[in-house]
């Protein structure tokens, strides 16, 4: 039960007291940080709680930091009677009517609602979200921003944003026209005025008293932040924007700090570890690059050297790769991992080093396999294949030049006697069963696709840490990557192989789509392949709620096999697969017996068909950049001319210039850079990806706050590098590194 206790609040005006508990003995107590939510709201429903657990809110100290995405006053709404046409608008109303419906020529499924208030009616229409009805009754009370369009007499919003409103009855509560009240991120059942109630609750209750400032009062000072208890309360209800501006800039400075000291204090604990000593032979190693069929890159060239050089330190190598899909991170890993797996154990004249080389999927461990086989095919080295499914041994006992198929049980034996060096696999290489003997290079490709445990699983195979080296070929602006890999030493690869045409990027407008099927079949008469990548498997029921109404696999393989290419071989490809049967298709692209690969995101890792020279992404607005740019660059496998139509279902403003970016960007460094600065953590980068707050997010727009989080955090581990004398940021950093996840 809460009991109201009288007493001024020294920071704000907004309460008349403190809340606090009556426990079971009577006595009265203070909220504290990791109370839970519903001890605000004994009555909770369950419903209430689930809506809670959605959006990972537990804990009194959740709801604290679960920050407002945008500030509403009352002179940003519009009376219906005043629309203007062709101007975005806010409006408050009730609605009046809602139903669904079909558009009258193309029949596509539609929400329509009437919303009214004191001036006037007017129509809102959401195309292809028939659920949105659902969600509508007549009476409740909403907000709507959207675009005035239609003919004159006959206005409508179309696709408008609609929420619950609670703007008026805030300022009829609290009697003043002059607050910015908070908009939250919001799911069913929680809305932003409940959130806004439960704030103030929170605040009353004393909790702000009770949380320790992680930003020592020389920082604060210094950059000029505000105390962390005066953010808190700016953030969520600011008298002035200027406010809420100073709020996000600590907050965001605040967890930059965290992270980067969380992990400058990671790479100082790997710098005290020992590793398993490399024999450097750069002629050795020489000699093994000349034998590749291409001559590499000055990118690959100073990436093999940094890592070399690392090889040659006493403490495990921590480094990131990033380069474009196709720019050769491959051979960087397969002439690294010679220099390993050609060096012998300490103190022995016999045996090998050994490398784990982890891969994401089947699909890529087989691919890997298959070219490792050709790297290595003329130098005497075992390589061991490991999937969930299957295994397999290079060379064979019976044939040198091929592959053999043997049991998980021998090839683990084989691993755990160091009698197989190099052991590339999916995650089932970090299983308990698969023991290595002399562990001392781990490669994770694709890195972001694997959670922090199973990194430090493979990298914790033995007492004495490997060398570590990450890649990647998401492309990642400078900023997210001086703070989520701090504890990681950068190496970009930004050439591409010598030879390799830029690819020819287009964004197809409707009326176009004939055309470019036409530009698609002179490649196919000239013996090439393409990929047509659609957001979802099947056909999805117009008539459910919140279905995603966007091009399907089955229904697009059968359109295009009956319709457009009647003459062509297609096939379809998605996760809902069997390995066994995606390891059947793949074989028959890879063998040209498939012209037209249709198919999911399955294909944006591990799909590697140099003779595909065409790809047709469908609802490319529903994909991110960084996904849109691998998926991609399946087609540039080659010297060939490739080619990449990207077919949005809207064509807003918004959407255009965004795909556009496609067109122009030089490569996903700089596509990473410009996605990052028109939309923040977006879609290409955000919290759900990397465990980063919004807040965060935005604020890695700024490279400069960025590197001086960085210079703080550094400074701050040197002189305390167990953060001893700060049991405070330790105990932060603790809390970060659980919800942390981009690893």
């Amino acid at each position: 039960m809460l009991k109201k206790h009288k007493q001024t609040h020294s920071c704000s005006s907004f309460f008349e007291g403190h809340f606090l508990y009556k426990s079971s003995k009577g006595i009265l107590t203070l909220m504290k940080p990791n109370d839970l939510i519903t001890s605000i709201s004994p009555r909770m429903t369950e419903a209430k709680k689930k809506a809670l657990k959605r959006l990972g809110l537990e804990t009194l100290q959740d709801l604290l930091y679960y920050f407002p995405v945008r500030y509403e006053h009352t002179s940003d709404i519009c009376p219906i009677g005043e629309l203007v046409h062709g101007e975005t608008t806010m409006i408050y109303g009730h609605i009046k009517t809602a139903k669904t419906g079909k558009t009258f020529k193309t029949r596509r499924p539609i929400a329509e609602a009437v919303i009214e208030d004191d001036t006037g009616t007017i129509k809102a229409r959401w195309f292809s979200q028939p659920y949105i009805a659902k969600m509508l009754h007549p009476g409740m009370s909403v907000k709507v921003i959207g675009k005035v369009t239609g003919s004159e007499g006959k206005y409508y919003l179309a696709n408008p944003k609609i929420e619950p409103a609670h703007v008026e009855s805030t300022l009829s509560e609290e009697g003043s026209e002059d607050t910015h009240y908070p908009v939250y991120p919001e799911t069913k059942g929680i809305t932003s005025l409940w959130i806004f109630h439960s704030v103030k609750k929170i605040i009353a209750g004393g909790v702000l008293e009770s949380m320790s400032d992680p930003i020592p009062k020389a920082l604060l000072k210094k950059y000029n932040l505000p105390k962390l208890e005066t953010a808190l309360i700016w953030m969520h209800m600011p008298q002035k924007l200027t406010q809420s501006q100073a709020a996000r800039k600590r907050l965001a400075f605040e967890e930059v700090f965290l992270i980067q000291t969380l992990m400058q204090k990671n790479k100082r604990g790997a710098e005290e570890q020992k590793a398993l000593p490399v024999t450097i032979d750069r002629k050795a190693l020489q000699s093994f690059i000349d034998s590749f069929p291409f001559t590499p890159t000055d990118s690959q060239t100073n990436a093999i050297n940094d890592i070399v050089d690392d090889f040659s330190k006493n403490h495990p190598m921590m480094r990131l790769v990033e380069g474009d899909v196709g720019s050769g991170k491959t051979a960087v890993a397969a002439a690294t991992t010679y220099m390993v797996a050609t060096s012998r154990p300490s103190g022995q004249n016999f045996g090998n080093l050994q490398v784990a080389y982890m891969v994401p999927t089947e699909i890529l461990a087989k691919q890997h396999f298959k070219t490792f086989i050709e790297f290595f095919k003329d130098h005497p080295i075992k390589i061991g294949l490991i999937t969930g499914k299957e295994c397999y041994k290079f060379p064979s006992k019976i044939n040198g030049e091929i592959a053999t198929r043997i049991s998980k049980p021998q090839l683990t034996k084989w691993i755990a006697n160091g009698e197989i060096p190099i052991v590339i696999g999916t995650h089932a290489i970090i299983q308990k069963k698969v023991e290595f003997k002399n562990l001392a290079y781990a490669i994770i490709d694709e890195q972001h696709r694997f959670g922090k445990v199973q990194r430090q699983k493979i990298t914790r195979k033995d007492t004495i840490a490997p060398h570590l080296l990450s890649m990647t070929a998401t492309p990642i602006p400078r900023t997210l990557a001086l703070t989520i890999y701090g504890d990681l030493d950068l190496t970009l690869i930004d050439q591409m192989p010598l030879g390799r045409k830029p690819i020819i990027t287009k964004v197809v407008k409707e009326k176009e789509r004939d055309s470019m099927y036409e530009d698609v079949r002179t490649e196919l008469k000239k013996g090439r392949q393409a990929y047509v990548i659609c957001p979802r498997i099947n056909e999805p029921d117009p008539t459910k709620e919140r279905a995603l109404i966007a091009k399907s696999v089955t229904a697009e393989c059968a359109r295009l096999s009956t319709e457009v290419f009647p003459e062509y071989t297609i096939e379809m490809l998605h996760s809902k697969m069997t390995p066994i049967e995606k390891e059947e298709i793949m074989g028959r692209f890879e063998k040209k017996e498939i012209d037209i690969l249709v198919a999911t995101s399955v294909i944006e890792v591990g799909v590697n068909v140099p003779n595909a020279t065409v790809i047709i992404i469908e609802g490319a607005e529903r994909f991110g950049l960084a996904q849109l740019h691998q998926l991609r660059g399946r087609v540039i496998r080659s010297n060939h001319q490739a080619y990449c139509f990207v077919y949005p279902e809207s064509f807003g403003k918004t959407t255009v210039k965004r795909l556009e970016a496609l067109t122009t960007a030089k490569n996903g460094f700089e596509l990473a850079e410009y996605d990052l600065g028109i939309r923040g953590g977006g879609e290409l980068y955000g919290r759900r990806q990397w465990g980063v707050s919004d807040v965060a997010m935005e604020a890695l727009k700024n490279l400069k706050m960025v590197e001086a989080a960085r210079k703080e955090a550094k400074a701050l581990i040197k002189k305390d590098p167990t953060l001893s004398k700060h049991p405070v940021i330790n105990s932060y950093i603790k809390t970060k590194a659980e919800d942390l996840h981009f690893e």
